[in-house]
């Protein structure tokens, strides 16, 4: 079957090419919709006992969560009370309140006395103004493009009036991230493709891998374009559509022109040479973009569109790009023939004895111990960070000031502002409440809730309590004929542990009724009780499948395991970094961010991408290493062979992956300039300590054991996935550079533990 696919695309070479343009001009047509209905939000779980909260609040009470605030400031010298500001500020909310799709929530100004002080600045310099915008994310965009001119504005008194809310840092973000999208991909892709060229030494050959990570991402984007017709899809996956599209389009590309040249500078012809590489290098495509894809597809685990947004991008655009690889390259390499050989990259053989990586491999097989333990002891220093982590939701701080109203007005809220009034936790209860003799009162509830720590006060429908005192009348917006709600204003930080305390002590508290708890830090709550809930499965899948498909690209049960653990430490490492930086604001002048809780979503997004990537580079490494050693070299010399093959590739693969990732280290957004920097870390960690030194050392120490497995296993491994002939070449030590010696033939491949029972 491979060799009738192989065939194929040799013979209709000219035609592949024809119909994969068409596609491509099709897909490009499709996908230019595809960023504007994009989303921006996705961070929480739509089926969490906060969602119902929210849903309720807003459905039978009418009171929705308020998503849009105007901040009034008075000028030096006066206060919001002063007749010309109160003036401008009521003039502002009447406007606000006569809107279409508004919903006016709260003023200072008209406001009752026992909410009013929560809505006045300790500077008595400002107030707000809060509402609530109706729609979606896409509503929210186009409201704020013509609410935010309309309302912000400077009287001749000096009296200035801006928008923020939840609905203005979203517009923020997605206008943010479109830049930020179009510049990444202004840097990326030119310097991408210089580096290429230098890496090839020929612009036809440098030309094919770009062509590759094009043809991915525009498909990705055509898919997405598809899905969001049916389902929410993240603005934020754009950015993995092109740090991946292009870095996987770059390794594989990488890995098949570089193996077609090798076989034709070893003398084949280019038939030969492009059956050869698919039976080789084609394997290794394969089974690398099973891997990433599985990896990536983990995501769909979690309940957020956030995280399932990735899965929709990372699945399409690894196995897109794995299959113009497969296809297209080589119908490419087909036609060009020699003209993708015109220079060497390396040596044209698959293993230079006096290759630097060679040379490394070597060294480290010597001192095995010695050289893996300052690399063991590194990575666990990376890693320590960890240990203080702590995890938050995105919100305005993820932007600069300098690039956000919304972050400027919050700025304002939180340091004017001791009452949190748009952060309260909400006691929805969506059947009612009726007085029970068994049950305490609704009067006697609030006033219980009052006296918890970290309460500013409770209204209710009966009352508002201050330490277990009324201080006001009853709310009678707080209830309806089917519904009613108790509001928690808090004096702490939304994502404070205090907070979250606080959410935990209500939902434990004895309720009249039937009752659902919200607000922003109970969806907080929610999101690390989902995501806690499913890194097991997460984890558990994604180990499993990786650990089957290195089973059935090697045949051995203890590679997969091995793998496993070295990229585990690899990505708590990078973790590790990412919490020195982004926490702790090591490099916040640098590059611009706000020191702040990691946002909960990023670690197993992370987890999931580099891990897929790092998995990448070991298909190659072992790829190499199976075929040096099914070919006839002992385990040292045929570790030494596959890292001296794949050295550079990889490196230069690395390097180039990097450069995709790290231009996403340029965005003014903080959790895209982590995971930016976090995968280009990973990648670069990967290729060179970890493949260079812990892998050839582990290897080294295992021995045969390497290669073992039981025999049932190795019997089921040659029927279902049986190893492609061994093309394997050396050069002989002491040979001229480009001299090649096939393996020796008076003796039998090396015994391999692969094909032994134990």
């Amino acid at each position: 079957m491979v060799d009738t696919f192989i065939t194929a695309v040799m013979h209709r070479a000219r035609a592949i090419l024809i119909v994969s343009a068409v596609l491509l001009v099709a897909a490009g047509a499709l996908g230019v919709g595809a960023i504007s209905r994009l989303q921006s939000g996705g961070f929480d779980d739509p089926s969490s006992e906060s969602a119902h909260a929210a849903t309720v609040l807003a459905n039978e009470l009418g009171r929705p969560t308020a998503n849009l605030v105007l901040l009034v400031t008075a000028p030096e010298g006066s206060t919001v009370d002063a007749p010309a500001v109160a003036r401008i500020g009521r003039s502002a909310a009447a406007r606000l309140d006569a809107e279409p799709g508004i919903d006016l929530v709260a003023d200072y100004w008209s406001a009752p006395p026992s909410a009013a002080g929560g809505l006045r600045g300790t500077s008595g310099r400002t107030a707000l103004i809060v509402a609530h915008v109706e729609g979606d994310e896409d509503d929210y965009r186009e409201r704020i493009a013509t609410l935010q001119p309309a309302f912000t504005t400077t009287s001749p008194e000096g009296v200035t009036v801006q928008t923020g809310g939840v609905a203005q840092t979203i517009t923020d973000l997605t206008t943010q991230v479109k830049k930020d999208f179009a510049i990444a991909e202004a840097l990326a892709i030119p310097v991408t493709l210089l580096l290429l060229v230098a890496v090839f030494g020929s612009v036809v050959a440098g030309l094919l891998p770009m062509l590759v990570g094009v043809y991915a991402m525009v498909g990705t984007l055509a898919v997405l374009r598809v899905l969001t017709s049916v389902t929410d899809v993240s603005i934020f996956s754009l950015n993995l559509t092109t740090a991946l599209g292009l870095g996987l389009g770059i390794d594989y590309a990488l890995l098949v022109v570089n193996r077609f040249r090798e076989q034709l500078q070893a003398g084949d012809d280019v038939e030969s040479a492009l059956r050869a590489t698919l039976h080789t290098a084609g394997r290794t495509v394969a089974y690398s973009a099973v891997t990433v894809a599985v990896a990536l597809g983990a995501l769909l685990a979690f309940p957020m569109y956030f995280l399932r947004s990735f899965a929709y991008a990372g699945i399409a655009v690894t196995l897109l790009t794995a299959g113009v690889s497969l296809v297209v390259l080589p119908a490419a390499l087909r036609l060009l023939g020699h003209r993708a050989a015109h220079r060497r990259f390396g040596t044209p053989t698959r293993y230079a004895a006096a290759g630097l990586w060679s040379r490394v491999a070597t060294v480290v097989m010597r001192r095995p111990i010695l050289c893996a333990a300052p690399v063991v002891v590194l990575l666990g220093v990376l890693a320590a960070p960890l240990v203080g982590v702590s995890f938050g939701l995105p919100d305005d701080r993820a932007i600069p000031v300098s690039h956000s109203q919304g972050r400027a007005v919050a700025e304002v809220a939180r340091a004017d502002f001791t009452s949190r009034e748009s952060e309260a936790i909400t006691v929805v209860f969506p059947e009612g409440v009726r007085d029970g003799a068994d049950r305490p009162t609704l009067a006697a509830y609030g006033a219980s809730l009052s006296v918890l720590p970290s309460v500013s006060r409770v209204d209710t429908p009966v009352g508002t309590y201050v330490r277990g005192i009324r201080v006001a009348e009853p709310r009678p917006g707080l209830q309806s004929d089917s519904a009613a709600a108790v509001l928690i204003v808090p004096d702490v930080e939304v994502y404070s542990q205090a907070a979250q305390d606080l959410v935990a002590a209500v939902r434990r508290a004895e309720a009249p009724a039937d009752r659902l708890v919200g607000g922003p830090t109970a969806r907080f709550v929610d999101v690390n009780a989902a995501i806690a809930d499913r890194l097991l499965l997460v984890g558990g899948l994604i180990g499993l499948t990786t650990f089957v498909v290195i089973f059935f690209f090697t045949g051995s049960l203890v590679l997969p395991v091995k793998a496993l653990l070295t990229n585990a430490a690899t990505i708590a490492a990078v973790l590790g970094v990412m919490v020195w930086m982004f926490q702790d604001g090591h490099g916040s002048g640098l590059l611009g961010f706000t020191p702040m809780p990691l946002s909960v979503s990023i670690p197993p997004l992370m987890f999931c991408l580099a891990f897929g990537l790092s998995m990448d580079y070991e298909v190659f490494l072992l790829g190499r290493i199976k075929e040096a050693r099914d070919g006839g070299l002992d385990d040292s010399a045929a570790v030494a062979a596959g890292l001296g093959s794949t050295g550079r590739i990889v490196t230069a693969a690395a390097a180039l992956m990097s450069v995709t990732f790290l231009a996403f280290a340029t965005s003014k957004v903080s959790f895209i300039q982590m995971l930016g920097l976090g995968c280009a870390l990973a990648i670069l960690l990967d290729a060179t300590l970890v493949r260079g030194v812990l892998v050839p050392a582990l290897m080294r120490l295992m021995g045969r054991w390497n290669w073992w497995a039981p025999g049932p296993l190795v019997r089921l491994h040659a029927r279902i996935a049986p190893a492609p002939e061994s093309g394997f070449v050396h050069v002989a030590r002491g040979s001229e550079p480009g001299e090649v010696s096939p393996p020796k033939t008076d003796q039998g491949p090396a015994p391999s533990m692969a094909h032994a029972t134990f």
